[in-house]
């Protein structure tokens, strides 16, 4: 593309879907930053092992942080952010990754994937979010080739996953994930090319920028 503002691209995703490999292959197609682990690595800049309490949330919509901090390793304390706040609930800790999202949306472009960024970017005027969903025979084939795993694991996965992105999505953004009004994008990653799911995208950026 030869426009060169800036535009942010937030990806949210049933499991199994692909929505991670569209993210990157968009990513390398626009030369912009890809961004999904990173973000939960910066946010783990912030804590201290003392600060983790999760045990104590299992009602508090605990999983997706308590696997965020047990894959991230409390990494050094020098890097994107400087350490000033130890949070010490869910809603800190969801604070914690807007605030990571926000800065980076408005520094450069960027593809995010997950943690509820078409919420917290609803009102940047170059945003463009996207839904990828699939049937369950889909995202079952999809897990079972990624992850080297059964058929009876990939639908242990696909319904744990989609329980509780739904429950996160919920708690903080008070929407349901899978409502497509929310989205300028909702694309049936099941029924097409995934490589043809990128081209779509693209024109469809390029016919946003073209209108600005």
């Amino acid at each position: 593309m030869e426009d060169n503002r800036q535009i942010i691209i937030t990806i949210s995703r049933q499991l199994g879907s692909a929505g991670e490999y569209v993210g990157q292959q968009l990513a390398k197609e626009l030369g912009i930053l890809y961004l999904d682990r990173e973000i939960i690595e910066q946010a783990a800049k912030l804590f201290t092992p003392a600060n983790l309490d999760l045990e104590s949330r299992d009602e508090k919509v605990p999983s997706f942080w308590k696997s965020l901090f047990q894959s991230s390793g409390y990494i050094s304390q020098d890097g994107y952010i400087t350490p000033q706040i130890f949070p010490q609930t869910d809603r800190d800790l969801y604070n914690v990754e807007t605030d990571i999202i926000e800065r980076v949306a408005n520094d450069q472009s960027a593809v995010i994937i997950g943690r509820c960024g078409w919420h917290i970017l609803r009102e940047h005027p170059n945003h463009i979010s996207i839904f990828f969903h699939a049937d369950p025979a889909f995202r079952n084939s999809y897990l079972q080739k990624l992850y080297h795993i059964t058929e009876e694991e990939a639908a242990t996965m696909m319904s744990k996953s989609d329980k509780d992105r739904s429950r996160y999505v919920r708690t903080f953004t008070d929407n349901e994930m899978h409502d497509a009004r929310q989205y300028d994008l909702s694309i049936n990653t099941g029924r097409i090319d995934l490589d043809d799911c990128v081209k779509i995208i693209l024109n469809y950026i390029e016919t946003r920028l073209l209108r600005k």
